[in-house]
């Protein structure tokens, strides 16, 4: 069981790292002027799912529940 337990913590380090390095990568939700002139409804905009932003954000979802449920599971007293 203890084998379990390192297993499952050198996961979660390594979740924690590779959700910290992909949420560094992201781009900020603020456009700037861009937002004023409708640069947000351009091609890019609607397509976002299908970007390099989209792929990150996508990342970013199973990453934090990956975090979330390594944590709940690491705290359980087995």
């Amino acid at each position: 069981m203890e084998y379990l337990r390192i297993a499952l913590t050198v996961l979660f380090i390594i979740d924690c790292i590779a959700l910290s390095v992909i949420i560094l990568m992201q781009e900020g939700k603020s456009q700037g002027l861009g937002s004023l002139s409708g640069m947000s409804e351009t091609y890019w905009g609607k397509n976002k799912g299908r970007s390099m932003e989209g792929t990150l954000v996508k990342v970013t979802r199973i990453l934090g529940v990956l975090f979330f449920v390594l944590a709940l599971v690491l705290n359980l007293k087995f």
